[in-house]
């Protein structure tokens, strides 16, 4: 196996990392600067505020649920290399959309603007919805065997990290830099999209079912009863409904007790995206180009203790003065200011040692004509796991929970993904390397 970092360099890898990071980016960006101009400067209620990321984050994943079966058949059935040319374009009429409504709430117009900015949330989960399945399946076709891992590890390392500067970047931009930033980077990318190598259909020409509900009961029908499948999807699921309750939890946290400026929330959101990006690269290094669930069970029990460990710590923060919010460089001189960011470090990092190689497994244990159709059929399952997890924490925070409390809840949850990545690795066999 190739030095990962090494792919970078190879014209059929190249473009797709960098047309997925830029989507990535745009996302986050997106995502970001509307969640912190929400939180900051529309509502003043920590249950309004996080109830409202739940909405987002609700918002962001139903496309995954409705459209994954139909983008995983589309991806199987053409070139993928089209479809993400397809995918790009429409990225450039959505952002102009969301450009509308960030400019329309900032003027005032909240009622309008706001509604406009949920519209495009969606539709940018739908945009990931039909490319999701792309930056994974095409990978088999475009790389030799022993370097899918690698690359799949790349590309979630490249996800982060583009979602580390979408989120870091969204905390200084004024609302108008952030409307011209998402249509620039939505042009950028429409244009390393049509770099990428062709991918044409691998397989027999494939009827294409376009019924949303039929075509994903079929679908996850037809991938859940392959039992490896099965536990790797089920390990993968619980590990984003793991993310989506944090996703949701940490604004209103940060804000309300760590008492942080949206700058500050922005960068301990960043630190999430290295971490995970820190995992990918170090899972790859750890297993040499393996694709195995070894290392998944240890790194996700790790990755709960590390969230109790970030819950007690919180618990014993001095909050900022009425009225005021710590800095940058005030939050990092209080006491806890160091344990809180390693904390954080730590789960991200081992969070991402248990799902990179998951997502490798499901795109090299299947033939390369149901690579595409097999993520999809994860990012149903996923994404209707997150959106469960997103009705739980508003359901949850309905009940007086706090945000502190709410962590005990993911570190419970990581017993459960656990559990299925530990029988995933005793069901496989140990000598399956690509």
């Amino acid at each position: 196996m190739i030095n990962a970092l090494g792919l970078l360099r190879r014209r059929r890898f190249l473009p797709l990392f960098c047309t997925q990071f830029l989507g990535a980016f745009n996302d986050s960006l997106f995502k970001q600067a509307v969640v912190l101009f929400a939180t900051f400067q529309v509502f003043n209620d920590a249950r309004v505020e996080q109830s409202f990321t739940a909405l987002v984050t609700g918002l962001s994943t139903l496309p995954f649920i409705l459209f994954s079966a139909i983008a995983g058949q589309l991806a199987d059935a053409h070139d993928k290399a089209w479809i993400t040319r397809v995918v790009k374009t429409a990225e450039i009429g959505i952002m102009l959309l969301g450009a509308a409504g960030l400019l329309v709430a900032r003027a005032g117009h909240s009622h309008t603007g706001i509604p406009l900015m949920l519209a495009t949330i969606f539709l940018l989960g739908l945009h990931s919805t039909f490319f999701g399945p792309i930056k994974y399946a095409i990978l088999p076709q475009h790389l030799p065997a022993d370097d899918v891992l690698g690359g799949t590890g790349l590309v979630e390392a490249g996800t982060y990290l583009a979602i580390l500067f979408g989120t870091i970047l969204a905390g200084y931009l004024s609302i108008e830099g952030a409307a011209i930033g998402v249509l620039a980077v939505a042009a950028i990318g429409w244009i390393t999209g049509r770099r990428v190598p062709p991918a044409p259909r691998a397989g027999p020409r494939l009827a294409i079912n376009l019924n949303p509900i039929t075509a994903s009961w079929r679908l996850v029908a037809s991938t859940l009863h392959i039992p490896r499948l099965y536990l790797a999807i089920g390990a993968i699921s619980y590990f984003w409904t793991i993310g989506a309750v944090l996703i949701i939890v940490f604004p209103s946290l940060v804000r309300n007790v760590l008492t942080t400026t949206p700058v500050v929330a922005s960068l301990f959101t960043a630190t999430l995206s290295i971490g995970i990006a820190i995992g990918s690269v170090v899972i790859n290094t750890l297993l040499r180009g393996r694709i195995s669930a070894r290392y998944a069970p240890a790194s996700v029990i790790a990755m709960g203790l590390f969230v109790v460990v970030f819950s007690l710590v919180v618990r014993g923060w001095t909050p900022a003065p009425a009225g005021h919010l710590y800095g940058w460089s005030e939050f990092m001189r209080q006491p806890r200011a160091a344990l809180v960011v390693l904390a954080l470090l730590a789960i991200a990092v081992t969070g991402g040692m248990f799902v990179v190689p998951l997502y490798a497994f499901l795109t090299t244990t299947v033939e390369r004509d149901h690579t595409a159709r097999t993520v999809a059929a994860n990012n149903i399952v996923s994404s209707g796991a997150m959106v469960v997890g997103s009705v739980g924490v508003i359901g949850i925070s309905r009940l007086g929970v706090t945000a502190e409390n709410m962590l005990f809840v993911v570190a419970a949850m990581c017993l459960g993904a656990a559990w299925l990545a530990q029988r995933l690795h005793r069901a496989c066999d140990q000598k399956i390397s690509v």
